[in-house]
């Protein structure tokens, strides 16, 4: 299923990847992968201008490969090296890489993006046995991307912190997972403060560990007035 927004085609395909496609033809992918959890399934597109990873868990090169196209930019958080499957950085793959900071704003071709910080609080619920958030402040960002005037917004792994609610957005895509990130109640909460024109949650239910209930988060936010919508 995909979901339809104004000039944009959405798809979610599993865990943080979705396919974003402009009426123009730009092709966008958050995060791709990994395979190992069933995101792309053995599906290998090769459509995607621009591939955009948001930090080293996210990071899967042979997905890359899957959904890049021969003359793809990929955008990494500046912190990505090698991930734990794969001893190939960035700059390896067989494309352009650009790094950027978690607090950029910046045009590629008719493309407008803008990162923000994605981390947890290390006071938080989100920490390991030792009290190390699961992802640290500086590890990783989120992504707004703007094709054919639709701004769509995937905040990364990340709890709410206080400058998201200077984000100004058409398409929000939360994750609602709770475990390592923001849970449905927080991103419904957040969604309200953001106001968009459209929620669609992301990044649930793929594997065990992030189950989360999706009817209830729809029922959620749109008691608040906010246009929701399930790509399952």
């Amino acid at each position: 299923m995909t979901v339809r927004f104004d000039a944009v085609t959405l798809e979610w395909v599993g865990l943080a990847t979705v396919r974003l496609e402009g009426e123009t033809g730009a092709v966008v992918y958050t995060d791709p992968g990994p395979e190992r959890a069933g995101v792309l399934d053995g599906s290998e597109p090769r459509d995607g201008d621009l591939i955009l990873v948001s930090h080293g868990h996210h990071y899967d090169p042979e997905s890359i490969r899957r959904v890049a196209r021969d003359d793809a930019l990929v955008v990494v958080h500046e912190s990505i090296d090698a991930s734990e499957g794969s001893s190939e950085r960035p700059e390896d793959l067989p494309f352009d890489v650009e790094r950027v900071r978690a607090d950029e704003s910046f045009v590629l071709g008719p493309l407008d993006l803008f990162t923000t910080p994605a981390y947890n609080d290390p006071d938080g619920p989100r920490t390991d046995d030792e009290g190390v958030p699961y992802h640290p402040d500086g590890r990783g960002c989120g992504f707004g991307i703007t094709i054919d005037g639709v701004t769509t917004f995937w905040p990364g792994d990340t709890d709410v912190h206080g400058f998201h609610d200077t984000v100004t957005v058409d398409c929000f895509l939360p994750p609602i997972d709770g475990t390592v990130t923001m849970d449905r109640h927080e991103a419904a909460l957040l969604a309200e403060r953001i106001d968009p024109d459209l929620v669609v949650p992301i990044r649930y239910d793929t594997v065990p560990e992030i189950e989360a209930d999706a009817d209830a988060f729809v029922v959620d936010v749109a008691r608040r007035g906010i246009p929701v919508a399930l790509d399952e």
